[in-house]
């Protein structure tokens, strides 16, 4: 195979476009640097250096003068909001969409970072209008989600339901926010006595989240309201086949249905076998109490005995003192009250449910976190300190 030398003259060629090639990617990289503000670069440099002040006013600065930067601007409109200036965030924003030449894609951004100046401002209603102008593009995901918050902040219910309706998924990853919206919409109708209306409410809650207890706790209270006794303390039973640890909420009212009824030991032995299968502190709290007011104090101390022996806690033996107070004799009743007093002021602190999202603590058991607006988040039973 013979050498072609013509390969040999084609080199010094091949050389020189590609020198004349660097040195036009030198001078148009040398024209672009040039063309980019000093004091972009100062801004940068004050942001790495967390000086977000001085990065501020130097961002200002360049988008002052060069209006058409429209990256500079949603990152300046982005640094307004999270400082709280949002009057200034709302004015960049919506000075951007009042541009003529402005693309689709950067009109919804533009939406999108109004949107949420609005929602931050509490300007619910002006929100809601920019995310609605982004429901038939590429971001009308996060625009319903975001418009599902809006209606849960303005307890929209109906509309927090249709709305998460249209979301990806729908059938199970909000299966129990709508159930939660349905049991709001119930107990909105319950408290004006509109029964026919609460009760489809709580049916269709549970046909989206069959295990919703919120739903079916209501429809033994709605039960009870319309004179049915016998159907609420069916439906507070099937709370066992939900999760029985939210048994302790209706065990009083099922006594009190039983006691109305001149059954109170059948009551008694009903709550005496729940607490058998599901031992906790919170269900023995009104069977104690009840055998407390029926007399049976021996029976009370038992059971209290038991349980802090199973689950050693504060508040387990500030009920156990309590008991004994109560058929001590007087010579030394006041020395057990004193330790009581002392143990009961340390298991009150920890006698609380708490948030299993964002840690929030609450006396009263909320279903909906008034700390990070989660649902369902709080534990069904109330943390207890306990003894070693």
């Amino acid at each position: 195979m013979e050498f072609d030398y013509l390969w040999l003259l084609l080199l010094p060629v091949f050389f020189g476009l590609g020198w004349l090639a660097a040195r036009i990617d030198i001078r148009q990289l040398l024209r672009d640097s040039r063309a980019v503000p000093k004091a972009y670069f100062e801004g940068l440099n004050f942001l790495l250096n967390e000086q977000p002040d001085r990065a501020l006013g130097a961002l200002v600065s360049v988008a002052h003068h060069h209006p058409d930067a429209v990256e500079l601007q949603f990152a300046l409109g982005s640094l307004f909001r999270k400082r709280g200036e949002l009057d200034r965030a709302i004015k960049l924003h919506q000075s951007i969409l009042q541009r003529p030449d402005l693309s689709p894609d950067v009109r919804s951004q533009a939406l999108q970072a109004l949107g949420e100046d609005y929602q931050r401002a509490g300007l619910l209603d002006r929100a809601e209008d920019s995310y609605r102008q982004l429901l038939d593009n590429g971001q009308a995901t996060e625009a319903r989600m975001a418009l599902l918050n809006i209606y849960q902040q303005e307890r929209e219910w109906q509309k927090a339901i249709d709305m998460a309706s249209q979301l990806p998924d729908a059938a199970h990853a909000h299966q129990h926010e709508v159930a939660q919206f349905y049991c709001e919409l119930a107990q909105r109708a319950m408290s004006a006595s509109q029964w026919e209306v609460a009760g489809p409410y709580l049916q269709s809650a549970l046909e989206v989240h069959r295990k919703c207890v919120r739903a079916t706790l209501l429809q033994g209270d709605l039960a009870l309201m319309q004179g049915q006794p016998d159907a609420a303390r069916q439906a507070w039973l099937r709370i066992e086949q939900q999760n029985p640890d939210y048994l302790h909420m209706v065990a009083e009212k099922v006594l009190r249905i039983y006691q109305d009824e001149g059954r109170q030991d059948e009551g008694l032995t009903l709550l005496r076998g729940l607490y058998q299968r599901y031992p906790s502190l919170d269900l023995l709290e009104p069977l104690n109490l009840a055998l407390q007011q029926a007399g049976k104090l021996q029976d009370s101390y038992e059971l209290l005995r038991d349980e802090v022996r199973r689950q050693p806690s504060l508040l387990g033996l500030d009920r156990l003192l309590q008991v004994q107070l109560l058929v001590a004799p007087p010579e030394r009743r006041a020395d057990l009250e004193q330790v009581r007093n002392l143990v009961h002021q340390h298991a009150d602190k920890h006698n609380m449910h708490s948030c299993r999202h964002c840690g929030f603590r609450a006396r009263q058991y909320f279903w909906h976190c008034p700390g990070c607006a989660e649902w369902e988040s709080y534990s069904a039973l109330r943390g207890q300190a306990s003894l070693p």
